[in-house]
């Protein structure tokens, strides 16, 4: 009789434990949260973002404080809160920062920072970050800036909350994410170069960066695609963090991953050209999402209208699968080239 009992706690026991690992499996999938990223919802927070109302986001201006009390808001909705160890939503930025030879006059700003705490690991930090900025108005025309960076702006609304959900639903991330909206790169990446020389978290604690910009739109020679992104910079510092992007793009995404502004001999330089290049300067593995340069680029013909919102969704998708594995992983992307 007792080996019957004894054998039926151990038969327990291993079902319990089966149980439990299906589960463990089951919740360190972003699947069950990727559907939470809608194109409507995108297409709602951008023609708000990138609305007139905004003036074209300058850095510093009354357009560009509107469109971060908008971000604010959003997050406020979602319940989720600014970084521990700060006292607001805003990093500010002192106009003396922004001077730049031959640049022009700026007025103070802000990087807008939302904040989601790790379960396990809090310490240790992905930046997602994409800038909320633009180029402001010319000759009386409001340049809107939908896709540049309108998109990869509503983005991070859309990842943070999915984020939010999951962890709501007992499943949130084993690291901390900020989400971290900066000011002033279309002068010289400035609120990013801000929060790396001043950061809120240690640089050594930051795992990762993931960085968005224009993701909303085809380039050229894309026209006619409805299934691609440009990935920079992915293998510069860590074939971790090229792993685990190709690896999240081929189990959940399915995405065309191009390469091609990734070669160290592009012309363009995009690699340097976005707010990522401040944190791979500091020896943080960095990935930049992009989906090249189109017509409407710097011009007031960049509007919410032209965007392709499925398409958007379906990027911002792969970019939140890619911090999910970031995240939850064993292990942090390990540095392991030297950014060249």
């Amino acid at each position: 009789m007792k080996k019957i009992i004894l054998s039926s706690f151990v038969l327990s026991f291993l079902l319990v434990g089966c149980s439990s690992n299906k589960n463990s499996t089951k919740e360190s999938s972003p699947e069950k949260y990727l559907s939470e990223i809608k194109a409507e919802n995108l297409s709602k927070h951008l023609y708000i973002v990138a609305s007139d109302e905004m003036e074209g986001r300058d850095t510093g201006t009354p357009g560009q404080k509107k469109a971060g009390e908008y971000l604010i808001n959003q997050y406020k909705a979602n319940g989720i809160s600014f970084p521990k160890g700060a006292s607001a939503f805003y990093q500010p930025i002192p106009a003396e920062f922004f001077k730049k030879q031959f640049s022009p006059k700026l007025g103070d700003s802000e990087n807008i920072w939302a904040f989601i705490e790790g379960t396990e690991k809090p310490d240790e930090i992905l930046v997602i970050s994409a800038h909320y900025d633009h180029v402001g108005m010319k000759n009386g025309e409001v340049y809107n800036g939908a896709d540049d960076d309108g998109s990869g702006t509503v983005a991070l609304l859309e990842i943070a909350a999915a984020f939010q959900k999951a962890k709501k639903e007992g499943n949130g991330p084993k690291r901390s994410i900020l989400f971290l909206h900066v000011t002033g790169e279309e002068h010289g990446l400035h609120g990013s170069r801000f929060y790396a020389e001043n950061p809120l978290f240690p640089i050594a604690n930051t795992i990762a960066n993931i960085n968005i910009d224009m993701i909303g739109r085809r380039g050229y020679e894309k026209e006619n695609n409805d299934n691609y992104v440009y990935v920079i910079g992915s293998d510069r510092l860590s074939s971790d963090l090229h792993r685990i992007s190709e690896e999240a793009n081929t189990k959940y995404i399915g995405m065309e991953l191009d390469y091609k502004y990734n070669d160290l001999n592009d012309p363009n330089r995009f690699y340097y050209r976005s707010d990522h290049y401040n944190f791979a300067k500091k020896g943080i593995p960095a990935i930049f999402y992009f989906n090249g340069v189109h017509d409407d680029y710097h011009k007031p013909t960049d509007t919410p209208d032209k965007i392709d919102y499925p398409l958007l969704a379906k990027r911002t998708k792969l970019a939140f699968a890619v911090a999910w594995e970031l995240a939850n992983a064993v292990e942090r992307p390990k540095v392991d080239k030297d950014g060249k």
